[in-house]
């Protein structure tokens, strides 16, 4: 029969807590690891492109007491240096961006070299005005330099490796070149003293102090951040919860309420007609009976949802005879077949398997007398066959059919296909019932149907561990 298909998907995800475990450190360190990096990244643009703008002045400062070439030399590196940046920057925009926490890290780790480019352009700078241009310019250059060094300190502490690269390669930079003009000048005494080289590493020491820092404050406002969504996320998903709750608990009143309120009224009907015509009793007992096993009937599929959903059944798995459970089925529902005017059949293909014979005659049961219910002629097929993936039991009918937007909900509770015809006397939870059974037994159900023309239903009987079946359906609480 071909038709639509549909694969009821009953792992831990269909019955699980919709409430998310809290977020670990190991699950946040990534994340905010990767919006550091993009904090960086931003706060970054731009910064060169200042720097780069101060190199005319520094060039302004030193002219005419430096000799042009140098001038221009020097230039050349900081332009070349702040090229670097630009092209680092616009890497990062195309390629980058939007990629996860890896790729972030990937990025900085790959191109950080192009920071160390900036620091060692700007640590050349001291050659050209250490002791080589007035005291004033002096002072202006050494300014200048400092503000290089500290303009990007926001963004750089956002990843103390960088900032240690960049800092470090500047400072040290800077101290080559001092010490190589000292030893230019033969260790004459300086316009100021010696102990003024010390404002440098001072400088050099705070810098990194003042990152530590940063980086701590930026971390922590991250942390909060991602913690902060988990916890939104989690008021999100149990709201949604409590209103489906809600819902349900609405459906199964209203639904609960109209399939009983039939039975209940003709429980009542018969009783007056009894008790004003007593004589009739013969032929009115049997209505009597049938009206209270359609209630009976109710009240024990509502309670055996309840003892799945709160993890009270107790599962007993042994060794199956399939063939036997079978034939212990068709004898229960070939009457009821035949007494509708359908042709019940049976193929068997012999096998066995681990699994608990109650609740999996019950799954086949329920299965068998919706194929019933549902077929007003033709019949009824009930085989089991080996197949790749081990032993499989099909229940075949040639009913009404389902249609393809039908076919998941059919397994919700109370759930009943409008204008369908022969749903309106059913209660909608022999499906449910299958669905939680076949979770706990790790048999898997799949439906395929078309409409008009009749379904068919398979069970994957695999091998069911007691423990861990046990397991699945205590996890289904909640």
């Amino acid at each position: 029969m071909k038709g639509n298909s549909s694969f009821v998907g009953l792992g831990n995800s269909s019955f699980a807590s919709l409430t998310p475990a809290p977020a670990t450190a190991d699950e946040a360190e990534p994340w905010v690891r990767g919006e550091l990096i993009r904090s960086l990244m931003r706060a970054a643009r731009g910064s060169y492109l200042l720097a780069a703008a101060l190199m005319p002045a520094m060039i302004g400062l030193s002219w005419g007491h430096v000799p042009r070439w140098q001038l221009f030399l020097w230039l050349g590196i900081g332009i070349g240096a702040t090229a670097c940046r630009v092209w680092g920057e616009r890497r990062y925009a195309r390629d980058y961006a939007d990629k996860d926490s890896v790729s972030q890290q990937e990025f900085v780790d790959r191109y950080r070299f192009l920071w160390g480019t900036s620091a060692f352009a700007w640590g050349l700078s001291i050659l050209i005005f250490f002791e080589r241009t007035p005291l004033v310019n002096q002072f202006m250059s050494w300014l200048i330099v400092a503000g290089v060094a500290t303009f990007p300190l926001n963004g750089l502490a956002l990843y103390p490796p960088l900032l240690r690269r960049y800092v470090n390669v500047l400072f040290i930079t800077m101290m080559s070149a001092v010490a190589f003009r000292v030893v230019e000048l033969n260790f004459q005494r300086p316009h100021f003293h010696y102990g003024f080289l010390m404002l440098p590493v001072l400088h050099w020491w705070l810098l990194l102090r003042a990152g530590r820092r940063i980086h701590e404050t930026a971390r922590n406002s991250f942390e909060l951040l991602f913690h902060n969504h988990i916890l939104i996320n989690s008021l999100t998903q149990q709201r949604q919860a409590a209103v489906s709750a809600v819902a349900m608990k609405n459906r199964f009143l209203a639904s609960a309420a109209h399939d009983m309120r039939q039975p209940v009224l003709a429980l009542s009907l018969y009783a007056d007609w009894l008790r004003n015509e007593p004589e009739l009793v013969q032929e009115i007992a049997p209505k009597i009976v049938r009206a209270t096993h359609a209630v009976n009937a109710l009240f024990d599929s509502l309670f055996d949802l309840a003892r799945i959903d709160s993890g009270q059944v107790r599962l007993h798995i042994e060794r199956v005879d399939v063939g036997q459970l079978l034939h212990d089925l068709e004898l229960q529902y070939r009457p009821v077949a035949e007494a509708k005017g359908l042709r019940f059949r049976v193929h068997v293909s012999r096998g066995t398997v681990l699994t608990d014979p109650i609740r999996v005659r019950r799954m086949l049961g329920n299965l068998l007398a919706n194929a019933i219910k549902y077929t007003a002629e033709g019949g009824i097929l009930l085989a089991s066959r080996q197949t790749r993936d081990g032993l499989r039991v099909e229940v075949w009918d040639t009913g009404i059919g389902i249609a393809r937007e039908h076919l998941r909900d059919v397994f919700l509770e109370f759930y009943k296909v409008a204008d369908h015809a022969g749903t309106s006397d059913g209660f909608g939870l022999g499906l449910a019932i299958v669905a939680r059974l076949s979770h706990a037994l790790g048999h898997p159900v799949s439906v395929r149907s078309r409409l008009g023309r009749g379904s068919v239903f398979r069970v994957a009987l695999n091998d069911a561990d007691e423990s861990q079946a046990q397991t699945r359906i205590s996890g289904a609480v909640g």
